[in-house]
């Protein structure tokens, strides 16, 4: 039994251990008891002085509150056990606090009203007399109270289940009325299925008879076929014995076409022969010598600025607004073509400078004139804006307009100064040039078919 306490709630002597204590085996503790008993413990450890706290539990009592219970519980139960003298010290302290309660637990007597497990775990840590009976009494609640719990649980599962059980009656009896709904429909169905069947049977058999009158009358059909097959046989059969008359009578008309056309040739070539001499009589009757001159070099020499020497060129043709007009244009005999330079170069090479523009222009324009030995002649503006310009390639005549007057108005002088039926091809994407140069028989072509026609050379 512990010593009394004094005012200051501090033990007048420490009791020792008797010999009974050490011989009777310590009790099993029912689990709600051994948690109060470390809880209570873990609270009251910091509190006893340094050198009356066991070596092992030193480090224990510097723990935090919530983690002393929880990490030091192993080493507090074990020198509970161990340790009585530690026990009395702690449980002195521990009944101390309980106040009221504490004190009637140390007098053996347990209160109706108090917890029995906090009776059980102070009893244990205080040990008095009859401390091993208030332990088993705190077991037997604590089990009467954990049977009542269960038998509690299993009131409550069996009120579940009898819910649920009604709850099942109550969807079993209607499910039971949607299945009947269910067959009662099934059943109308079935009854429309077979209404239905006798019609597709009777459907079926019309069908089969109209399958054997359309089989007769396809065979039927089929011997007529053959009738008109053999028939149109024959009919193939006369017709390709006419093609081959046709053929036949086509090849002697052939043959007298050929014949006619042997004699018109030769009355052709009568006649160019007779033209020729004629012409060859009034050249020399109107004593008409070879000029050096073309009609552009005096309009070159009137109304434009020449940097570098005009060379004449020879006759073909060349495309525009299509693949193969400018060629066919470039082939006619003793063609002219006149570029528009900055309206064709400014579409094609924009990204240049005008001094790498025109050199690229000018140098395509020869090939074209070597190749076609057609007269090429291309118009600038101003002249006064360029330096130091290289000599134009053969074939080429490189023009720019003089001090007040622009490239458009040059072209269409160009133009006016050919003789009527000469081929003038004006390449230029203005549309007042175009327009003005048709108006005396040239023909226009947008600058897209000359840039078309350089990318091939």
């Amino acid at each position: 039994m512990s010593a009394p306490l004094d005012p200051d709630d501090r033990p007048l002597e420490e009791a020792a251990p008797t010999d009974a204590e050490f011989t009777l085996p310590e009790p099993i503790l029912p689990e709600a008891v051994r948690q109060r008993i470390m809880t209570l413990s873990a609270a009251a450890l910091p509190g006893l002085p340094a050198d009356e706290i066991p070596v092992v539990l030193r480090r224990v009592a510097r723990f935090a509150p919530n983690r002393r219970a929880r990490l030091g519980g192993r080493e507090i139960a074990a020198q509970l056990t161990a340790d009585p003298l530690f026990r009395q010290r702690l449980g002195t302290r521990i009944i101390t606090e309980a106040g009221d309660l504490g004190t009637a637990v140390t007098s053996g007597v347990a209160p109706a009203a108090a917890d029995p497990v906090e009776v059980a775990a102070l009893a244990y840590l205080s040990r008095p007399d009859g401390w091993r009976e208030l332990i088993e009494a705190a077991g037997d609640v604590v089990r009467a109270d954990a049977d009542s719990a269960a038998l509690a649980d299993r009131i409550r599962a069996a009120e579940q289940r009898a819910t649920r059980a009604e709850h099942d009656r109550a969807v079993a009896r209607v499910e039971a009325d949607k299945l009947r709904d269910e067959l009662a429909r099934v059943r109308e169905e079935l009854g429309q299925l077979r209404e239905e069947s006798r019609s597709t049977a009777k459907a079926l058999r019309e069908a089969q008879a109209g399958q054997k009158r359309a089989a007769d009358l396809l065979a039927t059909e089929k011997g007529r076929a053959s009738r008109v097959v053999l028939d149109h046989e024959a009919e193939v059969r006369r017709m390709r014995s006419r093609l081959a008359d046709a053929e036949a009578s086509a090849a002697t008309g052939k043959q007298a076409v050929k014949d006619a056309r042997a004699v018109d040739d030769a009355r052709l070539w009568l006649l160019l022969e007779t033209i020729g001499q004629a012409a060859t009589g009034l050249r020399r009757e109107l004593a008409l010598d070879p000029t050096d001159k073309l009609p552009a070099d005096f309009v070159a020499e009137a109304s434009a600025d020449r940097p570098g020497a005009p060379e004449r060129s020879r006759a073909r043709a060349q495309d525009t607004d299509d693949p193969g007009r400018l060629d066919q244009l470039l082939a006619l005999p003793r063609a002219h073509l006149v570029v528009d330079g900055y309206n064709v170069t400014k579409r094609g090479f924009a990204d240049m400078s005008l001094e790498q523009q025109r050199k690229r222009l000018i140098t395509g324009l020869g090939g074209i004139a070597a190749q076609t030995g057609d007269e090429v002649t291309v118009v600038f503006d101003g002249a006064e804006r360029v330096h130091g310009l290289p000599p134009a390639p053969r074939g080429v005549r490189v023009l720019f307009s003089r001090k007040g007057t622009t490239a458009d108005e040059l072209i269409r002088q160009l133009v006016r100064a050919e003789p009527p039926g000469r081929p003038v091809v004006v390449v230029s994407s203005d549309r007042e040039v175009a327009d003005g140069v048709r108006r005396h028989g040239a023909y226009p072509m947008g600058a897209d078919s000359l840039l078309r026609r350089l990318a091939r050379s």
